[in-house]
């Protein structure tokens, strides 16, 4: 189940940082003076990437509860972690998806 939200969400993100940076042509020329370091869309990657990591942890201490093999704190801590790395990405996205219109409203 969290493979399919995954592969949803990296293509999601990729597409709306490709739209958002013009597919990174314009901000590598910008940031040739500047020091090398990770690009926006390796940071949402990341991001994304940690996050389904923890969909998938969370998930794995639910069976494992439902098999009776752990505890129930460990349970309710990886859900809770799980919940708000979910709610930090939408958060995120909504910030994008905000900025990204308002970039498309300017006038040129």
């Amino acid at each position: 189940m969290i493979e399919l939200v995954g592969g949803v969400a990296g293509r999601a993100i990729g597409q709306a940082v490709e739209q958002a940076v013009g597919a990174g042509s314009s901000v590598q020329g910008a940031s040739a003076g500047q020091a090398a370091g990770p690009s926006f869309s390796d940071v949402l990657q990341s991001l994304g990437t940690g996050v389904i990591d923890n969909l998938k942890g969370a998930e794995a201490q639910s069976f494992a509860a439902v098999k009776g093999e752990a505890d129930t704190r460990q349970v309710v801590d990886a859900l809770m972690s799980a919940e708000q790395s979910l709610q930090t990405a939408i958060a995120i996205r909504d910030k994008l998806v905000t900025a990204y219109l308002e970039v498309s409203r300017m006038q040129i």
